[in-house]
């Protein structure tokens, strides 16, 4: 029986063994042809602005370890941006088409794009915009279009802005299921759904002040594209006066009523293109790809390093979206020794998270500022953990609707004792020491250790203020006043001085520029994630990933809400983390 069993054994090991290397091979195989593929970009072309697959502002450059081998993704927000900068320029542009867009891009980045797209402008060349629907935040970027163009029996949102949270105070007395909280900072709301049934009046006074500072930069900006003043705005927005295409119209919000047909016919006026004949156009994923291939400026020696720091903040290697202490202290190490970085831009957005992978970053900034300087770009977040990793560079610029601050921290401890009596279950604790046991979800939280645990969130909190206070120059006593787990708007923390400037990556690379000494430079990305062969298949459809299964399963709004419930319940150590996730709608 041994023997069948060891024969089936090694039976399956090279069943294994060949599929993994033949998969291996088609991976590579489809990596080394998807990167030799090219883009032939024809006159007289139209770019089509389509953002679905549009998610972060640096799309990843992946090392794939088992193969030596190196991938670079060129769809991320920084390589659009890019591209339409030198689409200003390029002969063969002649307009973009915002056909249908949606995204995931969060307010500040849409900001970006939009800024990008208003300078496109200048050229003289045009950019329409089409919808069937407008959502509130697709909107907000289409307004920019030289021509907005609504499908008559579309749906249009303008409304101001809302955010939702969710509450667990009533599930946790009816399930037994607890989470005890420790904390410091009266606006600490990431813990507050655990706490209590409804908002407290700090979390509703910092939430609505934030909405409304972020509404009033949204505002600006179509007020000036759209030739109708803010207060005009507020009122449509107040009365749902835009509601219909008929009513947006009148309001001047769009600019024609007409079916798709209508628009692509007005395009082909544009270029001067025949009513019966294709017009030329090339998506903006490939015109990114090609341009990010075919533009880079070599025979600039200097460099600035731009390092993106975006997602939670954890242990680990980290990856595209989610900021881990490996790749992201190496990354800093390697910007540092290369003698022609010349300086180091670094691109935050992030809701915070692991309070001691913070801090090592934190550090590695602080070397690094001794050989080279460190300017701070913030993106959509930089709140709490994401400050803090900014808090001490040379210059820090965010957008105007960046949330940001968030300066406290807190630590959750799960408790089941109380379900755990419902169901019948019971622990018994042998121990040496009073303290050996530490914490026991099965047990009701001791106080004496309730002590010791406010105690470590305490000096977190401590150090934290003395991080900030020392990088902004001020006191820990006038951070403590503005800190207290307190979220502000990249505007709002202009005034309190949090932050240095107002403006977007452009900005902050042209200060990284004049603090490095150097005129002309170009630029090279960071992190370079670290993966193995378990991941490039899953990336392939060879191996279906646990989070699509369970997608699938339960709806992905239900796994949203269980993302998040999941997030909350498995963080360890002490946290630096935004209040709550704050979806814009």
């Amino acid at each position: 029986m041994k023997f069948l069993s060891n024969v089936l054994a090694t039976i399956v090991g090279l069943f294994v063994f060949f599929m993994v290397s033949f998969f291996g091979l088609v991976v590579i195989g489809a990596l080394f042809s998807s990167s030799e593929d090219t883009v032939t970009i024809k006159d007289n072309s139209v770019i089509e602005l389509d953002l679905s697959e549009i998610k972060y502002d640096y799309a990843g450059k992946v090392n794939f370890k088992d193969f030596d081998y190196t991938v670079a993704d060129h769809n991320g927000l920084s390589d659009v941006i890019k591209a339409i900068e030198h689409a200003k320029t390029d002969d063969k542009i002649k307009g973009i088409s915002i056909l249908n867009s949606v995204s995931d891009l969060g307010i500040a980045q849409t900001k970006a794009l939009r800024d990008q797209l208003e300078d496109f402008k200048k050229s003289g060349k045009f950019i329409y915009s089409y919808a069937d629907s407008y959502s509130q935040k697709e909107y907000f970027l289409n307004s920019v279009a030289n021509k907005i163009y609504i499908n008559p029996i579309g749906d249009f949102s303008f409304k101001g802005l809302s955010a939702e949270i969710m509450f667990f105070k009533d599930f946790e007395d009816k399930s037994g299921l607890k989470m005890e909280v420790i904390r410091h900072g009266k606006y600490k709301s990431a813990v507050e759904p655990f706490l209590e049934n409804k908002m407290s009046e700090a979390n509703r006074e910092q939430t609505t002040q934030l909405l409304s500072s972020i509404w009033n930069s949204i505002l600006v900006d179509i007020a000036k594209s759209r030739k109708v003043t803010t207060e005009r705005l507020n009122q449509i927005a107040e009365g749902l006066l835009a509601r219909t295409p008929e009513m947006a119209k009148k309001e001047n919000l769009v600019d024609i009523i007409a079916y798709e047909d209508i628009y692509h016919n007005d395009i082909r006026k544009a270029l001067q293109v025949k009513s019966d004949e294709d017009y030329n156009t090339v998506s903006i994923s490939d015109y990114a790809n090609e341009v990010a291939l075919s533009t880079i400026d070599f025979s600039s020696k200097d460099v600035i390093a731009v390092i993106y720091a975006q997602g939670e903040i954890g242990s680990g290697e980290g990856d595209v979206n989610e900021i881990g202490e490996g790749s992201m202290r190496r990354s800093l190490q390697d910007a540092r020794k290369d003698k022609n970085v010349k300086a180091i831009v670094l691109r935050i957005n992030s809701p915070g998270g692991n309070a001691l992978t913070s801090e090592l970053i934190w550090r590695e900034i602080e070397i690094t500022k001794k050989v080279k300087p460190v300017v701070v770009s913030m993106g959509d977040y930089a709140a709490s953990g994401g400050y803090y990793i900014a808090c001490n560079a040379n210059k820090i610029f965010a957008e105007a609707n960046t949330i940001t601050g968030s300066i406290g921290v807190f630590g959750l401890l799960p408790n089941f004792s109380e379900a755990a009596k419902k169901i019948g279950i019971s622990t018994e604790l042998v121990k040496t020491n009073s303290n050996a046991a530490e914490y026991s979800p099965f047990k009701p939280l001791d106080e004496n250790y309730r002590g010791f645990a406010q105690e470590g969130v305490e000096r977190i909190y401590g150090i934290f203020l003395q991080r900030v206070a020392a990088g902004r120059k001020l006191t820990t006593a006038q951070v403590d006043a503005i800190g207290q787990g307190r979220v502000w708007s990249g505007q709002d923390a202009l005034k309190i001085g949090l932050v240095d400037k107002i403006g977007g990556m452009d900005e902050a690379l042209n200060e990284a520029a004049k603090l490095g000494k150097t005129n002309q430079y170009r630029t090279k990305n960071y992190p370079e994630i670290d993966k193995e062969i378990g991941d490039i298949l899953s990336q392939f459809g060879i191996a279906q990933s646990k989070e699509s299964i369970i997608k699938e399963s339960i709806g992905a709004e239900n796994y949203e809400v269980l993302k998040h419930v999941k997030q909350m319940t498995s963080q360890k150590g002490m946290q630096a983390r935004m209040a709550y996730e704050l979806k814009i709608k």
